[in-house]
């Protein structure tokens, strides 16, 4: 593991976080009125609120044999910081409820799928699900607070909830990963096994929850079309998200891989930064934050 800035390691659990999410003029299409773009974060975040909770109870299942006081502590903060995430993205999927979304029919779904891996399989595996899960969100959160113009048209309050988000999934990224590696002892095999399924199933179930999100809006036929070619353009074409990510999710398949081996931190900084002069309001440092870009 390579040295790094104690900041790097530092998980702050911060807490009474106010996004404004009861005002009643935030957009449908909150991310620069396009139904793909904004559908793909709604998506995410209809996911985000047993995810976390999933995450949180396979790294309990280990923490009982964390003997390191210090990897304790990040345990303890990883936790705190996931529980955070499902609040606050419950509140968000509460809106998308008001939009006509069956986000309680999603939500039992995603439990199901879940409970069906905590009950059939093994301990380190669920572990190693958490672990490239969270690989899979540090990469896309160290992407868009390090390109924060993707993220430049989007509705103020729910563009800070993603800066937010990124910036913890940043601070916490190598629990999991340590936690796998150091105390439960899992195998290179099944920690890269565990990410090609992950690489599959996550993009799987983002993609058959937009279908759905297209269909009570309304979204039909060649205006369909032209909003997915577009969208996918956004994704996959050569100059797009996942192309630009492609180092960085591949490096995981590493032998010596560690999460603090990869990810700028100068837009981490800047929005910690902006976030302390703004003391702790997070719609307001963000802002500030994509100004500075």
């Amino acid at each position: 593991m390579s040295t790094v800035a104690p900041m790097q390691h530092e998980i702050v659990p911060r807490k009474d976080l106010q996004f404004r999410l009861d005002s009643e003029d935030i957009p449908r299409y909150w991310l620069g009125g396009d139904p793909y773009r904004t559908r793909f974060f709604d998506a995410m975040s209809t996911l985000f609120p047993e995810g976390e909770k999933y995450f949180i109870e396979c790294v309990r299942d280990y923490r009982d044999q964390v003997t390191d006081p210090v990897q304790q502590e990040q345990v303890r903060d990883f936790i705190f910081q996931e529980a955070q995430h499902g609040r606050v993205h419950t509140l968000f999927n509460n809106r998308l409820k008001d939009q006509g979304i069956d986000v309680d029919s999603l939500l039992d779904e995603q439990k199901r799928v879940l409970g069906w891996y905590r009950r059939k399989m093994p301990k380190a595996w669920n572990l190693a699900q958490t672990a490239a899960a969270e690989h899979m969100t540090a990469l896309m959160a160290h992407f868009f607070l390090e390109h924060r113009e993707e993220l430049a048209d989007g509705d103020p309050r729910v563009r800070a909830i993603y800066f937010w988000h990124a910036v913890e999934e940043i601070e916490h990224k190598a629990v999991a990963f340590e936690v796998l590696t150091k105390v439960a002892k899992a195998s290179y095999f099944t920690r890269v096994l565990a990410m090609l399924w992950e690489s599959l199933n996550f993009p799987f179930h983002t993609f058959l929850i937009m279908r759905y999100m297209f269909n009570v809006d309304g979204l039909k036929g060649w205006r369909r079309v032209k909003t997915v070619l577009r969208g996918m353009w956004w994704l996959y074409g050569p100059r797009g998200i996942y192309m630009r990510m492609m180092p960085h999710y591949l490096a995981y398949y590493l032998p010596g891989y560690h999460p603090w081996k990869r990810g700028g931190m100068d837009a981490y900084g800047e929005w910690r930064r902006a976030y302390d002069r703004h003391e702790g309001d997070p719609v307001t440092a963000a802002e500030e934050f994509l100004r500075a870009a």
